[in-house]
């Protein structure tokens, strides 16, 4: 789905539109999607502005004020203040996270398009304390369940995929539930139903017993 791999076989469709290349492929299939990566991936070397606004400093011809206007309403929408020039290593898990999800969602506003029109996240809250999580998976859900941007402008990034292990992420931040095993979708039903599923697999997962067709060793 975010275009890191080719698929072994088959077709991917985001939005409807079919994914035609890897990474990025906007000028081809008209897809804009933002992916939050599981490790949060913030340049380093960077600070937190340069980080968010990366792609508008590289790609956009706004002006380094501008820039650093929307870096901080963008960061402001994430539920974060006064960070712009603080480095990733003098932040917490959970804020590297939010970081990351403002560099996914900040956008050149001198375009017609608003980007992304969905978002890709990887495991958003591996690695988090409850606490921290709760804040990622409520911050996930105020941004698409009323089908608005973190900027509250109704209509945008509606469409968001969440890969997850967490219990909690599953039970916050999602409506309908995609269930892997081995490569294949063995069960997909709605957030409500995953803890009364009978199928053998997803009742093992909820419950966190040793004993099932889940075999780690």
């Amino acid at each position: 789905m975010a275009g890191l791999l080719a698929p072994d076989k088959g077709e991917v469709f985001i939005c409807g539109k079919k994914r035609q290349g890897l990474v990025s492929d906007e000028d081809i299939s008209g897809l804009r999607i933002g992916l939050v990566f599981q490790s949060a991936a913030l340049f380093d070397s960077l600070n937190v502005r340069e980080n968010v606004g990366f792609l508008l400093y590289e790609n956009s011809k706004l002006s380094e004020e501008r820039i650093g206007e929307l870096v901080t309403e963008t960061l402001a929408a994430v539920g974060l203040k006064g960070v712009e020039e603080r480095m990733p290593s003098e932040l917490s898990g959970g804020m590297k996270k939010r970081v990351a999800l403002a560099r996914s969602i900040i956008n050149d506003d001198t375009k017609e398009t608003i980007e992304p029109e969905a978002l890709l996240y990887d495991e958003p809250t591996a690695g988090l304390d409850p606490i921290a999580s709760t804040v990622v998976e409520d911050l996930i859900r105020s941004m698409h369940v009323t089908g608005k941007d973190a900027m509250g402008k109704p209509g945008k990034i509606a469409s968001y995929a969440v890969v997850t292990h967490q219990h909690s992420t599953i039970r916050r931040a999602v409506d309908r539930l995609l269930f892997l095993h081995e490569g294949k979708i063995v069960w997909e039903g709605m957030t409500e139903e995953f803890t009364t599923s009978t199928n053998p697999i997803v009742q093992q997962f909820a419950s966190g017993s040793l004993d099932g067709p889940i075999r780690y060793f």
